[in-house]
């Protein structure tokens, strides 16, 4: 039966039992009775033609003498910064003194703010306090000190002649053929001849001279560095301010926490280095109060100064302590040595973690390598600012980089 000779009911029924062809590309849609997935249909592919290869730097170079001009003012530009810094390296390692002073008070300002007294208040109790510390040094200390170096410069030859005589240098002697009195008669022939005498005056009229322009620059350069640290100490909160101002809004408050991490660093730093010197001090006075060895304020007021360095001062002033002890008992040195190094230890492992509880933990390669660094660069000052710049260049390193790391894929 063709379908014209069918009935219109049974088109009708033919039409709906039949399941629905492949619909023919007419431009529409053709429905069907169940929906279809189309979760696995492929996207046609889209073919993008390829433009042009991109230009390197130098071909994009449309101006080359404009550009080389450009550069090579720049280089000019950088040398002579360079040497402007150089030209001003007193007066930048006088700021960075004031500033790290300043550093090193912020605590004790902070402290009386704390107990109800205002900023400026509590800037000027501790200079006032700070300046009486400073009058009782120089009037009660400094001339003591004074009188003793002078002791010790004219008793050197004394000393020399009683350690010729202790059984100390004889067993040296003996031991490794020390002639000590050669020696001494050798330089006392130097000094009888008249002409050696005469180069002997010019050169100490030349010490002289540089040993007093020295004294005059570093007054000078004293009272700069304490007019510095007073202006530093009372705007430190501003001058943090303004500089938070200069970062952009979104990073001012990890800024400003990463900068109080390392003020508190750095103070509590300064602080620690300065009680564990005065404490060096005593116990050094002490010592030699109580052996009957010379000189006990110099020898303290020199342990004070050398424990300031951080790591080896204190074994640079056991070797230079026990050494002057050695000229007067060399059984009284023995036991200032071994006294001492009992102390070292307990200062290493008792003493410095309680009193360096705020500032920062360095690891001991950290804080040699710093040193190192500071000291070649700066002198003693760089060996002294080593550590807490070293603890700042870690809190950045563990507040900003590490994070971002940890956050990169």
């Amino acid at each position: 039966m063709t379908r014209e000779d069918r009935t219109p009911e049974e088109a009708a029924e033919g039409t709906a039992a039949t399941p629905a062809g492949p619909a023919e590309n007419t431009g529409t849609a053709t429905a069907t009775a169940d929906p279809v997935d189309d979760s696995d249909a492929v996207a046609p592919v889209t073919f993008v033609e390829a433009g042009p290869p991109r230009a390197s730097f130098w071909t994009r170079i449309d101006k080359p003498v404009r550009l080389g001009f450009l550069v090579t003012l720049g280089g000019l530009l950088a040398i002579l910064l360079g040497l402007s810094l150089g030209s001003l390296s007193t007066v930048l390692i006088y700021i960075a003194f004031a500033l790290f002073a300043a550093l090193g008070l912020d605590p004790a300002v902070r402290w009386l703010e704390k107990r109800g007294l205002s900023r400026a208040w509590s800037v000027v109790a501790v200079i006032v306090a700070l300046a009486l510390v400073l009058v009782v040094i120089v009037l009660a200390i400094l001339p003591t000190v004074i009188d003793q170096i002078t002791t010790f410069v004219t008793g050197i030859p004394h000393t020399i002649r009683n350690f010729t005589h202790t059984d100390f240098y004889a067993w040296l002697e003996n031991r490794f053929g020390v002639g000590l009195t050669d020696l001494v008669t050798e330089v006392q022939k130097f000094l009888s001849d008249p002409a050696r005498i005469a180069q002997i005056g010019g050169g100490a009229l030349q010490i002289g001279t540089g040993i007093a322009t020295g004294i005059a620059t570093g007054v000078s350069g004293g009272l700069i560095v304490l007019v510095l640290t007073l202006y530093f100490l009372a705007t430190l909160p501003s001058m943090k301010a303004g500089l938070l101002r200069l970062a952009p809004a979104r990073d001012r408050r990890s800024i400003d926490r990463i900068s109080e991490q390392i003020t508190e660093s750095v103070g509590g730093y300064v602080m620690g280095m300065v009680g564990l010197a005065f404490i060096n001090a005593m116990i050094v006075f002490l010592l030699y109060l109580v052996l009957g060895l010379p000189f006990p304020p110099l020898m303290a007021t020199v342990a004070f100064l050398i424990t300031l360095i951080p790591l080896v001062g204190s074994v640079l002033f056991w070797i230079i302590g026990t050494g002057i002890a050695l000229f007067s008992s060399p059984l009284m040195a023995l036991i200032f040595a071994a006294v001492y190094v009992v102390y070292m230890q307990i200062e290493a492992y008792v003493i410095t973690p309680r009193v360096m509880s705020k500032a920062i933990a360095i690891p001991g390669s950290l804080v040699v390598i710093g040193a190192l660094v500071g000291g070649t660069l700066l002198g003693l000052l760089g060996a002294l600012i080593a550590v807490p710049v070293t603890a700042s260049i870690l809190i950045i390193v563990k507040q900003v980089w590490i994070p971002r790391q940890d956050a990169r894929v």
